[in-house]
């Protein structure tokens, strides 16, 4: 993929048409009318290449990594640990080893509370987060708090879904053991100043995770710039398959961390008297791994980095800045989440009509957006509303979707006038 054409502002925009015409799915009908795909925050589309790097491991080199001499497992291992160099290189890891392969970002969050929060936190200790977190950097530190008799705190956000700064800086204290925020939140959209608040919580001695489930397909990362002791994503919002999670950890944590789950290939020894681990990353990658996901995240991460972040940060910030003006034109319709810097995420509720009413309506347009808490119900709560309705941009998407998208609510309208 090469972004062409040249804009007055000096970038060249993506040839989105080209794009698209490497997502197959994009090139269906849903409910008999072209697909109209807003749901991106939930996961994305894959094109050709990672679909086709699926079906070449099963079809010309399946066979399980680390363990053969033979052909076929050496090339499957060697395609396998490829991938997760390319990994370490998207994030600007200093070293591959740093990067841990798991399920999704929930299993990384999770593995950080067990075999880091169960070593590091105690009786009357804080973890921190802030107000927009998602279940997923909610519910560990609530079940590691609770086992350990610590205190989970709650950084709060102003009304626009902006985390207050000062209140987060003032609620890092003696007893803060860790602090885990968002990058950018699933449900708003808001982009938080993750690199002050690193700063901030190191001043202070304080480790810092980072969740990029949202932020790693929309900007680049670089986990050596922001410092963050722990970074978090998942695959399949990267365009890569469902299954494939990562997180990036700073050498020296994780060497000081126990494993995560016993099994095969996290040992160095095993006897009946005693077990040994094995080195970084494997300590924390016990069993079979998902070798056709990892090989096929590497895929997409290359087809990302054909493209550049730079022609699609200014393509979804432009088409954030279309879509943001034509719900706000909708009668009725009420924007959740509108801070200063924010991407992708176009949050709303519409008078009279329930979220899920909406979301059914503009499915007859052939048009898929995301109902309901967006597994963020504490977001919810502060907004005073049940659920919203969510479209979320993605490379792929254009201003032509979002007419869509405005029609479709015309019709919603028309059924609760």
């Amino acid at each position: 993929m090469t972004p062409v054409a040249a804009q007055p502002r000096g970038l060249p925009v993506l040839d989105v048409a080209r794009v698209r015409a490497d997502f197959p799915i994009l090139q269906r009908l849903a409910r008999g009318k072209p697909l109209v795909y807003l749901d991106n925050a939930a996961t994305t589309q894959k094109p050709h290449v990672v679909i086709d790097a699926i079906t070449r491991y099963y079809t010309e080199y399946n066979a399980n990594v680390h363990r053969g001499v033979h052909e076929l497992s050496e090339v499957a291992s060697e395609a396998y640990e490829q991938a997760r160099r390319k990994v370490a290189a998207f994030f600007n890891a200093p070293h591959e080893r740093q990067i841990v392969f798991t399920r999704n970002a929930t299993e990384s969050i999770n593995l950080v509370a067990h075999a880091f929060g169960r070593t590091r936190v105690g009786a009357g200790d804080e973890v921190l987060i802030s107000a927009m977190e998602h279940h997923s950097n909610i519910v560990p530190w609530q079940l590691l708090c609770e086992e350990r008799g610590a205190r989970l705190r709650v950084a709060p956000m102003n009304d626009r879904g902006e985390l207050m700064l000062d209140e987060f800086e003032a609620l890092v204290g003696e007893r803060t053991k860790l602090v885990s925020v968002t990058h950018m939140s699933n449900a708003l959209g808001t982009i938080n100043p993750v690199a002050e608040i690193v700063r901030s919580a190191h001043r202070r001695g304080v480790p810092v995770l980072l969740d990029g489930s949202q932020a790693a397909y929309h900007m680049p990362v670089d986990v050596q710039a922001l410092d963050c002791d722990f970074y978090v994503a998942t695959g399949h919002k990267l365009y890569g398959p469902t299954g494939m999670g990562v997180l990036y950890g700073k050498e020296a944590l994780l060497e000081s961390m126990p494993p995560f789950l016993g099994g095969g290939d996290m040992i160095s020894s095993v006897t009946f008297e005693k077990s040994t681990w094995n080195t970084l990353p494997y300590k924390f990658e016990a069993g079979t791994p998902d070798i056709s996901g990892a090989i096929a995240l590497g895929v997409a991460i290359d087809y990302i980095q054909s493209i550049g972040f730079a022609w699609i940060g200014e393509h979804e910030q432009a088409l954030l800045e279309y879509g943001t003006k034509a719900l706000s034109a909708v009668a009725g319709l009420r924007l959740i989440g509108t801070a200063a810097r924010k991407a992708s995420i176009l949050s709303f509720v519409l008078e009279d009509a329930h979220p899920h009413d909406i979301g059914t309506i503009v499915d007859r347009e052939g048009v898929a957006i995301r109902t309901g808490h967006h597994c963020a119900q504490p977001v919810m709560k502060h907004f005073g509303v049940p659920a919203t309705a969510r479209a979320s941009l993605a490379m792929y998407n254009t201003r032509e979707e979002i007419d869509v998208l405005v029609h479709a609510l015309g019709r919603v309208r028309e059924v609760f006038r």
